[in-house]
């Protein structure tokens, strides 16, 4: 055993009740980052005050974060709130930790890498990196998909609707479209706090603030993101999203244009025979759906199909856990490659 593998670390996860949060304690206790120890804070417990958790059947105490009781960790899992994540993933370098954004807290800053492993996680061959970001689900999804293609050709351009979840805006949107859904099917009234429309039983594309040619702000930033992620592929890619009544999952349609013409098995074969995917023939009598990924680690690829105008073009629905196989698969493997594990 080399000694690498046999260091256990210490670890801390601030922000201990968002979703995200919540999934990457499941992939602690997998065993796969061996600990010595590991600590929750969130800022919402007061100083004076403590809140009790668990993990892997022991009570542990969520306290609330403060500088000095990050002396000695080796990683931070950051998941608070972004006033929060950015004061201790700021101080990760100061203080000796290596510390991973979960929330997007440090999106477009340019010192903060935004790590896709497998993908671009050669970044990290630059010891001097001592915070990373976990990029957005459709992020994850997306670079994936493009880079296992683009072992098999180069990619020139692909496009890509995003159907995103109530859960892109954590327990609260989860909460607003049942209620919402429950009190529609009541003939009752409610008043929306989290989306601009109606969520339940309806659909419409992302009315947040504009960025540019009429496309949202998050959707710039994760279009922004992608095209960072994949910058030595020189792929263009452009992307739409749109707020659908689901609680959790994106699903995506995606259209691909390979520079050699490839035949169908041969991209068929790409998502088969790598462990990051399961997919899912055309004459597959099962589905992808939000309800099938739900709580999986793959990303499901699936419905290919060949454009009948354009050689080498090729049109596949994805679909994936945003908190699972959009998140926290991906944070842990770039945990295990911070802290020399993998």
């Amino acid at each position: 055993m080399s000694k690498a593998s046999s260091r256990q670390f210490r670890v801390a996860l601030i922000g201990t009740n968002s979703l995200r949060a919540q999934e990457i304690r499941e992939q602690l206790a997998s065993g796969l980052i061996p600990l010595k120890s590991i600590e929750f804070y969130d800022p919402g417990v007061e100083e004076e005050y403590s809140q009790l958790t668990e993990f892997q059947g022991e009570a542990k105490v969520i306290h609330h974060p403060d500088v000095y009781l990050l002396e000695g960790l080796d990683l931070v899992f950051l998941a608070a709130d972004q006033e929060t994540n950015l004061k201790f993933g700021q101080l990760a370098k100061d203080k000796g930790y290596r510390a991973i954004d979960l929330a997007g807290s440090f999106a477009g800053w340019p010192e903060v890498p935004a790590v896709v492993v497998g993908v671009n996680d050669r970044i990290l061959d630059n010891k001097k990196i001592a915070l990373a970001a976990n990029p957005h689900p459709v992020s994850i999804i997306i670079t994936q998909v493009l880079s296992a293609l683009a072992r098999l050709a180069p990619v020139l351009r692909s496009l890509a609707v995003v159907l995103q979840p109530a859960s892109a805006y954590e327990q609260a949107g989860i909460e607003e479209l049942a209620e919402e859904s429950f009190t529609l099917l009541s003939s009752g009234n409610y008043e929306r706090k989290i989306f601009p429309e109606q969520m339940a039983f309806n659909s419409f594309p992302l009315t947040e603030k504009a960025a540019s040619a009429g496309h949202s702000l998050k959707e710039k930033q994760v279009e922004q993101e992608i095209k960072s992620i994949l910058s030595g592929q020189n792929i263009s890619f452009s992307l739409s999203m749109i707020q659908v009544p689901v609680f959790h999952g994106y699903s995506l349609m995606v259209y691909t244009e390979l520079a050699e013409n490839r035949a169908l098995t041969e991209v068929e074969n790409v998502f088969k025979k790598n462990r990051l995917f399961r997919y899912f023939p055309p004459n597959s009598s099962q589905l992808i759906s939000n309800k099938l990924v739900a709580g999986e680690n793959e990303i499901f690829v699936g419905h290919l199909r060949r454009d009948s105008d354009r050689p080498g073009s090729f049109w596949l629905w994805v679909a994936a856990d945003n908190l699972t196989a959009g998140s926290a698969v991906n944070a842990l493997e770039l945990a295990r490659k911070m802290l020399g594990l993998g």
